[in-house]
């Protein structure tokens, strides 16, 4: 058996692949919360198992209108497993609740009280003693396309309620992480995404959620290849380009960087059920995958002078749109496990 001695960051498992791209006409079924929490409990690698997971407040697996007894009832359900929650994601997404964050004055609103709704589930976690650490996640809730009608007013509106949100988020002592992902209007290439932190201007409040998978996209400019950074015949292989590019993007992001998810991919734009045109995640020893996980989860685990930047007090994997049988799998989570248990070693600590 293999010695790790670093014991942080925690290491996490996401919930949301049960429930993300699944569940609506024609894609697979949704995977059920205790389900997905069984499956993590139950990885183990070289005596190491999950120290928590991060939860999507999305039904069927927590209704972001939880009452406190069911709050109480998730969380037995959590520490029962030896687990511990992380991060949680707000809906701020359409429909009867959620909202663009650039849309109409109305669906702004709705936006950012679906934060409150989120902060308050997660001070609730909190006070029960099953959540030490973590942020709420948001995105622009906003296509590419329509972000595009009026890039630069789209912009200053995003911004706007971006903070409005973190103002809530700060009076609930919670922070907000934007997810970078090229689907995402206003957040959907590196420099827009940079740009849109810095008119929000809530820094400690408001900053970036990296995940491997997706932000391995920014490199290559889809939806904005005005902010490509390699060439179009880049080849994977070429390792000091790639460091180089790799090493542009997470500069840039990195110091707005609060909540980070390990992830492969194969660099390939697509996905499932409503949860289309985004990055596709891959298992973590995946073939095609483009990135050596341990050693490119150190560009965004280090600083500028490969020092450990000791910030995130856990990391989470992100297998969003996974087959539900490959899911069912227990060897599946022992790979991912293992994957993440690499990047300890590699860029933890100990206390």
């Amino acid at each position: 058996m293999a010695a790790h001695t670093n014991n942080f960051p925690k290491l996490h498992n996401a919930a949301w692949p049960g429930v993300v791209g699944k569940g609506s006409p024609g894609a697979e079924p949704f995977i059920e919360l205790d389900t997905m929490l069984d499956m993590t409990a139950a990885a183990e690698v070289d005596g190491v198992k999950f120290d928590g997971v991060d939860l999507f407040l999305f039904d069927p697996h927590v209704s972001i209108d939880a009452t406190d007894d069911q709050l109480k009832e998730l969380a037995d359900k959590v520490t029962s497993r030896n687990l511990k929650v992380g991060t949680i994601v707000a809906p701020v997404w359409g429909g009867t609740n959620g909202g663009s964050a650039f849309g109409p004055e109305a669906e702004r609103k709705q936006f950012v009280e679906q934060v409150r709704k989120a902060c308050r589930i997660g001070n609730k976690l909190r006070d029960m003693g099953v959540r030490p650490y973590g942020v709420v996640r948001i995105d622009s809730a906003g296509s590419a396309e329509a972000w595009l009608n009026d890039p630069e007013g789209n912009q200053k509106l995003a911004a706007d309620t971006f903070r409005r949100a973190g103002t809530v988020a700060a009076d609930h002592g919670e922070k907000l992480a934007a997810e970078g992902e090229i689907c995402w209007g206003g957040m959907h290439s590196w420099r827009r995404m940079v740009q849109l932190l810095e008119m929000t201007d809530r820094p400690g409040v408001v900053g970036f959620q990296a995940d491997m998978a997706h932000t391995l996209l920014y490199m290559l400019g889809y939806n904005a290849p005005e902010d490509r950074i390699v060439a179009e015949n880049f080849e994977w292989k070429d390792i000091t380009t790639f460091d180089r590019a790799y090493r542009q993007l997470t500069d840039a992001l990195r110091p707005w960087t609060i909540d980070f998810h390990v992830a492969q991919n194969d660099a390939t734009v697509k996905g499932s059920g409503d949860h289309d045109k985004t990055g596709k995640h891959c298992m973590a020893n995946d073939p095609n995958g483009k990135l050596d996980i341990p050693y490119r989860a150190g560009f965004w685990m280090r600083d500028g002078y490969n020092q450990p930047l000791r910030k995130y007090q856990h990391i989470c994997w992100d297998g969003c749109m996974f087959p539900n049988e490959v899911m069912f799998k227990p060897q599946t989570w022992n790979d991912i496990l293992g994957a993440m248990i690499a990047v300890r070693d590699a860029h933890g600590w100990r206390e």
